[in-house]
């Protein structure tokens, strides 16, 4: 296989407040609408901020009583979203050796690990390993070949999918199961990003709360969130007449080497992301119909990725779209969820608006979309930049090209 083959998106699953499904997030996403609350992180509450909980989450159905008790929630989360994939793609029609799982995650069983310090039962180590959502998806899904974890920060769910598709061209599996997970719910977590200055935490319309590149925007919006595709050889896809929602088609990687927690400010290390992406997809930057940002609306992250999205595709010169204006940011989970939602934009043709953006910063030169805006048909990107300055992207085309 050459490096540019394209890979097949074949299902879609996802758990977050925005959407038990793909359909319920894609229906919020059009209607720029966040359900997010003001959230008590312990038990006093003592500790409130704005944040994005999936409310009634169970994962009944996916895994047995006995089962849930030795997972995290972010692995539970991510056990249903990947199995919803699974079932979307109509399942795995290759042999267990050919299949693989790629996972993402910032925190692990971040949950656990918290309310586990100084009374662990015998299943603590299983419960807070980074590694145990990969190891459940791939029990569940029958898979016997690769099952890797990558943890690179808020990038993390975006290079799973990037290092699958490159799975598959190598040779290495013919179908992945790949994306990212995290629920970063605790006290400390949120006291920590707080106090950092990093995160919302006076805001008196919580829904409302998550702005990126509004010149007033004050931070993320902490959520959790699950999202996983199944990823497939396209001529195997094809073969078997699967619905194909998308195809990945580049994969960009790159580090700012910069600052622990802040971005290159004149976003050197992501216009280069993007740009290997582009090259690896083998398109030139005016073939892009749209971007999906990594918004965080924090004023560095959003200063430094609009300077490389104006350095790679000149000012204002594509559509761009924030989806954790709706979503709020899911750390580990962000990336790949933004990636199911790009795979959506192009299957549906449209690109869903940033919500509650009332005044784009002077600073950013952007074509920000504030409207469901119809696609044409062509390649998309999707970006993840994370702490340690860890960049990733990948790019997207039309399911018919």
């Amino acid at each position: 296989m050459t490096r540019n083959d394209a890979v097949a998106v074949t299902g879609l699953g996802v758990r977050c407040g925005a959407g038990a499904t793909t359909g319920e997030l894609w229906e919020n996403l059009l209607r720029s609408r966040c359900a997010a609350t003001l959230h008590a992180f312990d038990d006093e509450a003592t500790v409130v901020h704005p944040a994005y909980p999936m409310p009634d989450f169970t994962p009944e159905g996916y895994l047995a009583p006995k089962e849930a008790r030795r997972a995290d929630r972010s692995v539970q989360m991510a056990v249903c979203a990947a199995m919803d994939a699974v079932t979307d793609a109509g399942g795995l029609h290759v042999p267990a050796a050919r299949r693989a799982v790629v996972t993402g995650t910032t925190y692990g069983g971040l949950i656990s690990q918290e309310h586990g310090i100084g009374k662990p039962d015998v299943f603590y180590p299983a419960r807070v390993m980074p590694n145990a959502g990969a190891y459940w998806i791939s029990s569940k899904a029958d898979v016997t070949g690769p099952t890797l974890t990558l943890s690179t920060a808020c990038a993390s769910g975006t290079h799973a999918v990037g290092e699958a598709m490159q799975m598959i061209r190598a040779g290495r599996a013919d179908v992945v199961v790949t994306g990212g997970h995290d629920s970063p719910f605790t006290a400390t977590t949120a006291l920590a990003f707080a106090r950092s200055g990093a995160m919302v935490t006076d805001c008196a319309e919580p829904a409302r709360a998550s702005r990126p590149f509004d010149a007033e925007r004050q931070g993320f919006l902490l959520a959790e969130a699950a999202a996983f595709m199944v990823l497939e050889r396209l001529d195997l896809a094809r073969a078997r007449g699967a619905r194909i929602y998308a195809t990945l088609i580049g994969y960009g990687c790159t580090s700012d080497a910069h600052h622990l927690t802040a971005p290159h400010p004149d976003g050197t290390g992501a216009t280069a992301c993007m740009e290997q992406a582009l090259a690896d997809a083998g398109i030139a930057p005016d073939a892009v119909t749209h971007v999906n940002a990594h918004g965080t609306g924090t004023t560095l992250n959003d200063l430094a990725e609009a300077r490389a999205i104006t350095s790679v595709f000149g000012p204002a010169a594509v559509p761009v779209t924030a989806s954790k204006s709706v979503t709020g940011h899911a750390l580990g989970a962000a990336g790949a969820l933004e990636a199911v939602i790009t795979a959506l934009s192009l299957h549906e043709g449209v690109v869903p608006p940033t919500a509650h953006l009332t005044r784009l910063d002077p600073e950013c030169d952007l074509d920000i979309v504030v409207q469901p805006r119809k696609l044409s048909a062509g390649p998309a990107i999707s970006n993840s930049f994370g702490f340690g300055g860890h960049n990733s992207c990948v790019v997207l085309d039309s399911a018919e090209r």
